[in-house]
């Protein structure tokens, strides 16, 4: 369908400054100073446009020029049961995954689909000519697959081959999607390493991550959902985190929401959670420390091994940099919580029991972090408060449908050379 393309600006989270978009621009240009560059949309008040698909509706602030077929959107609502359960009177969820029943539709039961219909809808006509590298540790590599399958749309998927039982779809993917994967034992900062090879050939460019603005601003949309949905942007928000770029989305979400003026001054605390053992933002939080601390990459990969939530297996997130997710906590009067397996399968276990469906292992652990936050008198009765299911409705969704697995074209040794991956894939084709 037609549609007239997004209008903003971008600016320098780390300076001030600001400039148009030059295309695909992930990094501010000449600043030395590593932060995020954030969009700046010339609609300062937001007009949910509901004739168009999924979470186009907030196309007003995303920045995009295209929309693509097949677009979900997360659903708010409010809670009953569970609300119940923890003494809590204005508990609203936002769930992202498969749950018609509510109106729910993503077809990857994760809320990584926002993400990708704001990423893949902000492509030109010269990019798509190209093929797009996107490195995922499951839930994003699945997303991506579908809209990318979908759109026909030239995608290579960088994954774990621990984390490809991740990749399930309803049907066989077009082949203009290929996967490769880093052997058995890697972790997501070893794909990382190899779609960053593989992007420094011709042909092939970066989908950015979280520097990637239109990655945040979709996933922004979940903030965007609950605080149209209530009338008034939450006091608390809770998520869990792997890199920790949803929670930015929500922040920076929040600030524009703000702007727009109808839905209140304050900035809902970001009350985010790891799962135990691998937790580098959660010990560096509660050491009140912006860097990271030191943590050994044989470690790190141990500890991603033993999380039941293996999305939340970010080795390098943008926690440090100028408006990334240290600011973010900072900015708002958040807080940090760790989770063990144990903690979030019995999470998980209440809010299917108590909400009718189930939940991702990431979600689990964020419903944790909530039930310890009301243990700990963080949060009280009255307080309104979102809670991101970030995927769910999987169990329903495999029972109702055939499901099919996507199969890697290759599987590199994390110390394959740089020569062997660039000649392995110059030879494939889309």
């Amino acid at each position: 369908m037609f549609f007239n393309p997004t209008k903003y600006h971008v600016l320098s989270v780390a300076n001030g400054d600001t400039c148009v978009d030059s295309r695909w621009m992930l990094d501010f240009p000449g600043s030395e100073k590593p932060g995020m560059v954030r969009a700046v949309y010339e609609k300062k008040q937001l007009d949910v446009n509901e004739s168009l698909e999924g979470l186009y509706r907030f196309a007003d602030w995303l920045p995009i020029k295209n929309v693509l077929k097949g677009a979900s959107c997360p659903v708010t609502y409010k809670s009953e049961k569970i609300a119940k359960k923890l003494g809590l009177n204005n508990l609203f969820i936002t769930f992202n995954g498969w749950n018609p029943e509510i109106g729910a539709i993503m077809r990857t039961c994760s809320f990584k689909e926002t993400e990708a219909y704001s990423v893949c809808g902000r492509l030109c006509d010269s990019q798509r000519e190209k093929v797009m590298v996107v490195s995922s540790a499951g839930n994003t590599a699945r997303a991506f697959a579908q809209v990318c399958s979908d759109n026909n749309i030239n995608l290579l998927l960088t994954v774990p081959e621990d984390n490809i039982n991740a990749l399930w779809f309803e049907k066989p993917l077009n082949p203009c999607v290929k996967l490769l994967c880093t052997e058995s034992g890697s972790d997501y900062f070893d794909a990382i390493d190899l779609g960053n090879i593989i992007c420094e050939m011709d042909g092939f460019f970066a989908e950015g991550g979280a520097k990637n603005i239109a990655r945040r601003d979709g996933m922004g949309t979940t903030m965007l959902s609950a605080s149209t949905f209530i009338g008034r942007i939450p006091d608390f928000y809770f998520q869990a985190v792997g890199s920790g770029t949803g929670a930015i989305a929500a922040w920076e979400a929040n600030l524009r929401l703000i702007e727009d003026g109808r839905f209140g001054n304050n900035k809902a605390k970001l009350y985010v959670s790891q799962n135990k053992p691998f937790t580098p933002m959660y010990d560096a939080w509660k050491q009140h420390s912006r860097a990271l601390l030191p943590y050994d990459a044989g470690q790190a990969r141990r500890d991603a091994s033993e999380i039941c939530a293996k999305v939340l297996s970010n080795r390098k997130p943008p926690y440090s940099l100028c408006g990334g997710l240290f600011d973010a906590m900072e900015d708002t009067g958040g807080d940090f919580f760790a989770v063990t397996n144990e903690e979030a399968q019995n999470a998980s276990d209440l809010f299917e029991e108590l909400e009718g469906i189930d939940i991702h292992p990431a979600a689990g652990v964020a419903t944790a972090s909530l039930i310890q936050a009301v243990e700990n008198k963080q949060v009280k009765a009255d307080d309104i408060v979102m809670l991101n299911i970030t995927g769910g409705g999987e169990k329903l969704f495999k029972s109702t449908h055939e499901i099919t697995y996507l199969k890697p074209d290759h599987v590199f040794s994390v110390n394959a050379t740089k020569d062997e991956i660039k000649n392995f894939v110059s030879k494939l084709k889309w």
